[in-house]
């Protein structure tokens, strides 16, 4: 009895990236995108504090950063369909603890729950998915996939107020969250759970595998603390990311006095498509052999220039403004999906494999603080003197501070990294 070629059935990588395309659109549209909106819920429901409900969010992102760490570990032991479909009925019933808490340390349990559920859908877990199906056309994968995130955003955030004001928080819980149990369990069943080995493909559908160097195939498990190219890359995508989460949870307020608030969810919406526009063009047209550091470099450039537009705007609806607006947004997907494909280049297979965990969670980790950290910006004696303007300077002061990590971790590559 002889296998099957791979060349005797279509290449199911593609199917795999169209199903980590909808895992994401789950992901991000309630573990990303709804606990903003939960947080106005549960404030209106309750009555309690803002500051201790922000605490809350900062809780379900903290959490999630550590269990994503652990992600590698979690798929090893169990495989990567039982953790996605975990992760899926965790952060199902974690938005349902946001909705049905009477007490705050039911809040912040419900929180640990939604936090450690999203990450099994979130940046990490679509590298994981992805990885193992695609190595030259990896960033074209990637960003295809990762466009599920953006697409969350623009569908979950005003289904969510939708939903929350026409049939009630719980209700809304429980509809988004048993749909999303069932789209999850259905693409585990039928794409997740194979792998080029049980369907005897190789990665990009090539005919004969490619051959990976020793170092590949039995790497050294080494810590990554002292590794120049890891702490940078590690650091850029944090830095950059925390600009980024700290603008964004604060510009639909800027910009509502400026535009009203129907102008402004076109205008957010129109961020949007930018991200899945800049990440789209980076997957597709950034050569195989290019420096990965410097595209990152470039798109963080991209945002600098938005942010110093949003100041050149002066609070006035013009063109500056919306030049600002999508000028910042083309840079938005490729914060999330430039940094694994830099991982890629510069780490062996099965060192990859541990890095995009742990930068993916430095930068939850950190980017958590951010829309806190950017309030601050606006309260006090100098926003009132200065306006939003400190607040735009400081995001691209941290964006040039991301440039400068990703170039500080430019170098020669190993050869047998550089041929992968």
């Amino acid at each position: 009895m002889t296998l099957p070629s791979s060349a005797a059935r279509p290449f199911f990588g593609w199917k795999v990236v169209a199903a980590t395309f909808l895992l994401a659109v789950f992901g991000w549209g309630v573990g990303f995108y709804g606990p903003p909106v939960f947080l106005y819920a549960v404030v209106a429901r309750t009555g309690w504090p803002v500051a201790m409900v922000s605490l809350a969010v900062t809780v379900h992102f903290l959490f999630g950063a550590g269990v994503v760490a652990n992600l590698p570990r979690l798929y090893r032991r169990f495989g990567v369909a039982a953790v996605t479909v975990t992760g899926a009925a965790l952060l199902a019933i974690g938005i349902l603890g946001w909705a049905l808490a009477a007490q705050p340390w039911q809040l912040f349990a419900a929180a640990l729950a939604s936090g450690a559920g999203w990450v099994a859908m979130g940046a990490a877990a679509v590298n994981a998915l992805i990885a193992p199906w695609f190595s030259l056309r990896r960033p074209a994968a990637l960003g295809m996939a990762y466009n599920g995130a953006s697409l969350g955003g623009v569908i979950f955030s005003p289904l969510w107020i939708a939903l929350i004001a026409s049939i009630g928080f719980v209700p809304a819980t429980l509809a988004i969250g048993g749909v999303m149990i069932v789209v999850v369990l259905i693409l585990s069943v039928l794409v997740f759970r194979h792998t080029p080995e049980s369907m005897v493909q190789n990665p990009d559908g090539a005919e004969h595998p490619r051959a990976q160097s020793v170092q590949a195939q039995n790497p050294m498990r080494r810590s990554f603390l002292r590794d120049r190219k890891f702490l940078t890359l590690a650091a850029g995508m944090m830095l950059g990311l925390f600009a980024q989460i700290g603008l964004l949870a604060h510009l639909f307020s800027l910009l509502v006095p400026v535009l009203g608030e129907a102008l402004t969810g076109f205008a957010m919406g129109g961020a949007t498509v930018a991200a899945i526009l800049g990440r789209s063009l980076v997957g597709w047209l950034m050569p195989a052999a290019a420096d990965r550091r410097l595209v990152a470099c470039a798109s963080f450039g991209v945002q600098v220039i938005g942010s110093l537009l949003f100041i050149l705007a002066a609070g006035n609806a013009g063109i500056w403004l919306v030049f600002g607006i999508a000028l910042f947004g083309l840079g938005i997907g490729n914060a999330t999906s430039l940094p694994p494909l830099i991982a890629q280049q510069e780490f062996s297979p099965a060192e990859t494999a541990r890095v995009v965990p742990l930068i993916v969670a430095i930068g939850q980790a950190g980017y958590a603080f951010a829309p806190a950290a950017f309030g601050v910006l606006r309260t006090g004696k100098v926003a009132e003197a200065t306006g939003s303007a400190t607040l735009f300077l400081c995001a691209a002061a941290i964006q040039l501070a991301a440039m400068a990590c990703m170039l500080m971790g430019r170098g020669q590559r190993p050869k047998c990294q550089a041929q992968k």
